[in-house]
């Protein structure tokens, strides 16, 4: 079968699936996430990951085989309410999905909504809990900022290399948090900037994206120090000047002198 004619197929899988669930009184809401709630980057290779939430007393192996099927190109989640509550927030050890809950479309929900409540509570994050992550992530991005400066300024190339990769998503988290925004997989990064773009210039996709790319290669001290003096004003206007702050003697390294 080629690409096409199986993504056809899922297509109709995937329509048949609504159908099916839409008539099961123990399925309570179906989400769809991934490539195709996202438009422009769906193709002929892009799956339907679904989530179908369902009555806590129900188990997925008593649902009909044909509704849980597994395809390539239909990847279908059976989760019981109490479990999809607590799904992909923190504490719930699978945080590393929160994302796939943004932009998530909900084909079935609930009479009173809950499932597009719960699904909307994933995909953004609320003030109190933006207010712990960003800091928390800022001081994570100084650090490997920093360690990354000192490795390039010590000689250690690899060592430089390898911080200022583990700087990047700490960066990422930080400023989507001070959105109120979870930030998003890899894949979906530049998607995410053009299409829902972020509050300042400097983060705009034409001028983030090459900027990240140098902080991954030859230029990468110049880069990181770049994205350090950057964002310095914006966190500081944020209320987050303190974690700068505390950087102390450090802070004449990060913004492009010596420590």
């Amino acid at each position: 079968m080629t690409a096409i004619a199986s993504a056809a197929a899922a297509a109709e899988e995937y329509a048949a699936l609504l159908n099916r669930v839409r008539r099961d009184r123990r399925v309570l809401g179906l989400v769809l996430t991934g490539s195709r709630t996202r438009e422009e980057l769906a193709t002929e290779h892009s799956g339907y990951d679904v989530y179908l939430v369902v009555e806590d007393a129900a188990r997925s192996d008593t649902l009909p085989a044909a509704l849980i099927r597994p395809d390539v190109l239909i990847n279908v989640m059976v989760l019981p309410l109490a479990e999809f509550r607590v799904h992909a927030l923190p504490g719930s050890g699978t945080e590393w999905n929160r994302y796939a809950f943004a932009h998530a479309k909900v084909e079935m929900d609930t009479a009173d909504g809950l499932i597009g409540d719960l699904v909307a509570a994933k995909g953004t994050l609320g003030r109190d809990e933006s207010a712990v992550l960003a800091p928390e992530q800022l001081d994570a991005f100084l650090s490997s900022a920093y360690r990354s400066l000192k490795g390039d300024r010590d000689g250690q190339p690899l060592a430089a290399g390898l911080d200022a990769a583990e700087a990047v998503p700490y960066f990422l988290s930080y400023v989507f948090a001070a959105h109120n925004r979870v930030r998003p997989y890899n894949k979906y990064l530049a998607w995410e900037l053009r299409h829902h773009p972020l509050s300042r210039p400097e983060w705009s996709a034409e001028r983030l994206l090459p900027l990240l790319g140098e902080v991954l290669g030859p230029q990468g001290p110049a880069a990181i120090r770049r994205l350090v003096t950057e964002l310095e004003p914006h966190a500081r206007a944020w209320g987050h000047g303190p974690v700068f702050d505390a950087w102390g003697d450090d802070l004449p390294l990060l913004r492009g002198g010596e420590a």
